[in-house]
């Protein structure tokens, strides 16, 4: 592609994304879940022919991935790439000029998805203790030292399969809540679920919002030496 296509070609995505029915489509999948037209529709506030010329935008310009199953049609982000820009996006929208104050729900500050991986307060605090302790290396796309691997593999991560994925590895995904950067990529993926495979923190099913059960605060302590954000909406286990 030449200069001209790159310009067509990236308004043509920032056009899909400015429309506010389809960014809040495009917000509520954040959450990694699959959801069908008539659920975005009502999360939109749309009609349900409404919706579908949104998604049908969405899905040409690369944005949704669609998913047939029976008589179910389910749409989901075409992949994490996409959350990381729409994540981005997020960051620059607010008002840098001024001092920033996060206004971020309590729960979805403290903790979230963003698409695979974790997010907000929990995870930028989690990225920093990986460089600290000289788990990871590089700026922006890291690499995993030997000690972090051992570390690793002891939670239970197979990092040997996680390199065979064609994704980044590990990289950084600057947070839109923190404006600081949490843990993205494969890596980043698989410490979530092996997180919630502990039970050290649970998902809801309805929202982004990622609640740190008791057990999940005691290995936050013991593991990783980090002593966890007071959050009023803690999960008990």
């Amino acid at each position: 592609m030449n200069a001209h296509d790159d310009d067509t070609a990236l308004s043509q995505v920032a056009g899909a994304i400015a429309e506010p029915a389809r960014t809040k489509m495009l917000c509520s999948l954040m959450d990694g879940h699959a959801r069908t037209s008539t659920e975005l529709a009502a999360i939109a506030g749309v009609s349900a022919s409404t919706a579908s010329a949104h998604l049908a935008r969405l899905k040409d310009d690369g944005l949704l991935k669609l998913h047939t199953q029976g008589r179910h049609r389910y749409y989901r982000l075409a992949g994490p790439h996409v959350a990381q820009a729409i994540e981005g996006l997020m960051v620059i929208s607010r008002n840098t000029r001024k001092a920033f104050v996060p206004t971020t729900p309590t729960r979805l500050q403290f903790a979230r998805t963003c698409y695979d991986h974790m997010a907000g307060t929990l995870a930028v605090q989690l990225h920093d203790h990986f460089i600290a302790s000289g788990w990871l290396i590089g700026e922006g796309t890291y690499q995993l030292t030997a000690p972090g691997e051992t570390a690793l593999i002891e939670l239970g991560i197979d990092v040997a399969t996680l390199r065979t994925q064609r994704r980044h590895f590990a990289c950084a995904c600057l947070d839109w809540s923190v404006r600081r950067p949490h843990l993205a990529g494969a890596l980043g993926a698989a410490f979530l679920q092996n997180a919630i495979g502990h039970h050290w923190v649970t998902q809801d099913l309805d929202s982004r919002a990622l609640g740190l059960t008791p057990k999940g605060r005691k290995a936050l302590a013991s593991r990783f030496g980090l002593e966890a954000p007071a959050c009023p909406a803690l999960t008990e286990a």
